[in-house]
């Protein structure tokens, strides 16, 4: 392919450099949205020539002309050698030019635009070396330097495309328990595509396009807005207020609680019905009991500065990008910080309850992870994991042989095995032979009904006869897998695509007393998610508390690779 010749122009009117324009310190020091990214995405990259004598041959021109187009392929290929990507799309399109042709300023224009503001979608925006790109731009002065700047231009557009699509961080690296599979997109197939579209609905169509992701977008926005403003004010400094007292940490609560919008602007001093009204809705947002005292936990949540709920909303976005992927027009989602599960039905939730989830321990944190789910048990057996066998109950039956007398033992063809019949003193836990069950039953550890999407995790959601816990703000008590708040509800919606009366067959079944298996007509995409920001529909953003201290793990880890924020503490 013939890659396009450079503009000539007359000796004594030679186009100038913008560094020369412009100079380099000015260049450099500019607001990146300000005039250099429109000056370099406009300008004419092709490398100043002088004009050739006008004896020239016409033979002598194509051999310059394929000299200069040799030049510019080897410079590609030397500087692509060490990204096979992006050497592979150069030689699939004979070496075509995308970014830094005479008709490529609107790409370069969207791409460097893009990097100018990947701060707003809080990304490790050093990674992208904005600066030094536009230096590249600037300095073309021949063929070589022009395909430095081409692959220069294309790898950090590959690099933004990734972070801004799919996330700067691979997940596994952070945490073991966060265990996705990114869907990373082809780069080759990214610079196409690029190469084919509108360029700025292109850049502007790689993040995700989610409600969630755009209303996390804008309290990131706003977040930072009220941190340089001075953020929520003093904290309160008083371990419980109650309705009816007065006094400065009263004040302090009624100006933090005006600052989040929970209250209006008020001259009381006093712990009035308003404020207590307002404190039930600032509860009700952050997961606690909505009993309009200002406890302990409330004035914790209360004390949270901005600068904290910042970082929040960035790890939300970032675990945003994690799940830009088609999630199911019907999928259930688990947020376990939030001690939730959903049924969404095309973006809308159509059925929503409390749950529990893994207790924080090593190896019972519940893991995020997506699968399908394929079917139920109604009146199912507990099959014991063998952790929680020879970790717990072995020790038991050891000092006791007939310790947790509900659970049968039995052997490897599933048969019952009389307990008299088993010395458990001669066994450890590596050496135990048997395993154990709960037969179906009222008692049984997982209720009256599991739900499976089998995983390599042994993880699924069940019933369960401690209905207690749910009356909990924090519910982490599980071994791993999640127990539902109104299991039988969740059933019914599950069923209700394919069966006139969901409830009616799910009651037969479970009058049944028999272990049954209802596969679902249609396998439902799960989602286990963890959000301590989480994105209501009406706009708001709720928080929750970072129970597996995985977020805190996360944004280290986003600042290590580069992400920037105010570290006001408000």
């Amino acid at each position: 392919m013939t890659i396009s010749p450079p503009r000539f122009a007359p000796r004594t009117r030679a186009r100038r450099p913008l560094a020369v324009l412009f100079g380099t310190a000015a260049l450099l020091t500019l607001p990146l949205a300000a005039l250099p990214v429109a000056a370099v995405a406009q300008s004419s990259l092709s490398a100043p020539v002088q004009t050739a004598p006008a004896q020239t041959t016409a033979a002598e021109g194509t051999v310059r002309g394929l000299a200069k187009t040799a030049a510019f392929k080897q410079a590609i290929a030397a500087a692509a050698a060490e990204d096979e990507a992006i050497a592979t799309f150069y030689r699939q399109t004979d070496y075509q030019q995308i970014f830094t042709g005479p008709d490529d300023a609107a790409r370069r224009e969207a791409l460097l635009s893009a990097l100018a503001t990947a701060g707003d979608h809080a990304l490790p925006v050093a990674r992208y070396d904005l600066n030094g790109l536009m230096q590249t731009l600037r300095d073309v002065r021949s063929q070589r330097d022009l395909g430095r700047a081409e692959v220069a231009a294309a790898r950090a557009f590959l690099s933004y495309a990734r972070d801004v699509q799919t996330g700067a961080l691979e997940p596994s690296r952070v945490d073991s328990g966060i265990v996705r599979d990114i869907p990373r997109r082809d780069p080759v197939t990214l610079l196409q595509d690029f190469a084919d579209a509108q360029p700025r609905a292109y850049m502007r169509g790689l993040a995700p396009r989610t409600p969630e992701y755009a209303r996390l977008m804008k309290e990131k926005m706003r977040l930072q807005r009220l941190i340089a403003a001075g953020g929520w004010g003093e904290a309160v400094r008083s371990g419980a207020l109650k309705p009816g007292a007065e006094g400065a940490e009263v004040i302090a609560l009624r100006n933090r609680l005006i600052a989040m919008d929970y209250l209006p602007r008020t001259v009381s001093v006093s712990y009035d019905a308003a404020m207590q009204q307002a404190v039930q809705r600032f509860q009700a947002d952050h997961g606690l009991e909505t009993d309009g005292v200002a406890g302990p936990s409330t004035l914790q949540e209360v004390n949270v500065p901005a600068s904290k709920r910042l970082e929040s909303v960035v790890v939300a976005m970032e675990r945003e990008r994690w799940l830009n992927f088609d999630r199911g027009s019907r999928h259930v989602l688990v947020n376990i910080a939030d001690f939730s599960a959903k049924i969404v039905d095309d973006g809308e939730v159509t059925f929503r309850t409390r749950s529990v989830v893994g207790a924080d321990a090593s190896d019972r944190r519940t893991p995020e992870f997506s699968d399908q789910m394929e079917h139920m048990v109604i009146n199912p057996t507990w099959h014991i994991p063998r952790s929680i066998v020879t970790k717990e109950y072995l020790p038991q039956m050891q000092r006791n042989p007939n310790a947790v007398s509900h659970l049968n033992v039995v052997d490897n063809r599933g048969r019952v095995v009389p307990r008299g019949a088993v010395n458990f003193r001669a066994y450890t836990a590596r050496t135990f032979p048997f395993a154990m069950k709960q037969p179906p039953s009222q008692t049984n550890a997982l209720g009256l009904v599991k739900f499976m999407f089998p995983n390599k995790y042994n993880i699924y959601l069940h019933d369960t006869p401690s209905k207690s816990l749910f009356a909990r703000e924090s519910r982490a008590f599980s071994h791993g897998c999640v127990r539902l708040g109104d299991p039988f509800d969740f059933a019914y919606a599950l069923l209700a695509p394919q069966t006139d009366n969901p409830e009616a067959f799910f009651q037969a079944k479970l009058r049944s007393g028999q272990e049954t298996t209802v596969k679902l007509d249609q396998p439902v995409p799960v989602h286990l998610i963890y959000r301590t920001a989480v994105a209501e529909p009406q706009g708001k953003i709720n928080f929750r508390r970072d129970v597996y201290g995985r977020d805190a793990r996360l944004f280290d880890a986003l600042v290590a690779a580069g992400v920037v924020l105010s570290d006001l503490e408000s």
